[in-house]
């Protein structure tokens, strides 16, 4: 099938591509710059130039895909509510241009707002600040066929910069401790990146036949069990610390952020193959990766 999606080039996004093209789908990717695009092209998709909030470009290249696939999402902390609400739109504008057909639309959230051991039937918390399930479910109701699959806060492996490990490795080697809320016995789930891509391609194959997948390979890695393995690596001291330590990181910190995949792995067979997140931690090429990028 032809696919179109956003955030080609990230750290989820470029593992989608590769999984798809090489299960011989055709992929249209977004991408924001000419250097962007060149590096998607080697992957063997087409680039399209253009922004979340280029709505006609969206529409066009929604109108002509078998699919979609939307991982696209500003990371920057500093103006979350206009990054969220950035993402409702341009989901709307996806599902809208879908409305009526029966071609799928994938949408991506994380875990953040649901109980610990949460399933793919649970709701996430009304007042979670990113709405992209919600405007997922509100677009289900009107009959376009759409689900969201929730990432582990932690997509982990080799070479990523932006996501909530080098975040703490960053902080630990600044402030030079690595370091925990309370007992550090709150649990974050994890997956390798290239298992949460291949959630993505399952769904699509499988005709996206449920609301929710949860891309979740290991449901509950305590957080000190986390702060523990950075620690180590960096020989610096693991200990706890008050949220003041880590600023507005710190309702990430301290949450229960663990859920089931049991659900998915059924629906689609998935089954991870991939290094947990601790055995991920440990590996020397890891912080390597991150202190280069960090230069």
């Amino acid at each position: 099938m032809h696919v179109f999606i956003t955030g080609a080039t990230g750290w989820v996004g470029s593992a989608i591509v590769a999984d798809l093209i090489a299960a011989g789908h055709r992929v249209t990717g977004l991408v924001r710059s000419d250097d962007k695009a060149a590096t998607l092209t080697t992957t063997g998709a087409t680039p399209l130039l253009g922004q979340l909030d280029d709505h006609g470009t969206l529409r066009s290249a929604a109108a002509e895909a078998d699919a979609v696939i939307h991982t696209a999402f500003d990371h920057d902390f500093s103006k979350f509510a206009a990054s969220a609400e950035q993402d409702r739109r341009a989901i709307e504008v996806l599902g809208a241009t879908l409305e009526g057909s029966d071609r799928p639309l994938l949408v991506t959230s994380g875990l953040s707002g649901l109980p610990r051991g949460a399933t793919e039937a649970d709701s996430p918390a009304p007042v979670s600040p990113r709405q992209s399930e919600q405007a997922a479910r509100a677009l289900r109701e009107r009959g376009v066929r759409v689900a969201t699959v929730r990432l582990a806060p932690s997509v982990h492996g080799v070479g990523e910069t932006h996501g909530f490990l080098p975040l703490l490795i960053r902080m630990a080697r600044d402030k030079g401790v690595s370091a925990y809320v309370g007992e550090g016995q709150n649990c974050w789930s994890g997956v390798h990146r290239l298992d949460a891509a291949c959630v993505f391609r399952l769904a699509l194959e499988t005709g996206v036949t449920k609301p929710v997948f949860h891309a979740v390979a290991y449901e509950a890695v305590p957080f000190r069990a986390i702060a523990t393995a950075i620690g180590r690596r960096l020989d610096l001291p693991v200990e706890p610390r008050e949220r003041a330590h880590f600023g507005w990181f710190a309702s990430m910190v301290g949450a229960e952020m663990a859920a089931s995949s049991a659900g998915t792995s059924a629906w689609l067979g998935w089954q991870p193959t991939g290094p947990d997140l601790l055995s991920d931690l440990d590996q020397p090429e890891y912080y390597a990766a991150r202190e280069e990028s960090a230069a």
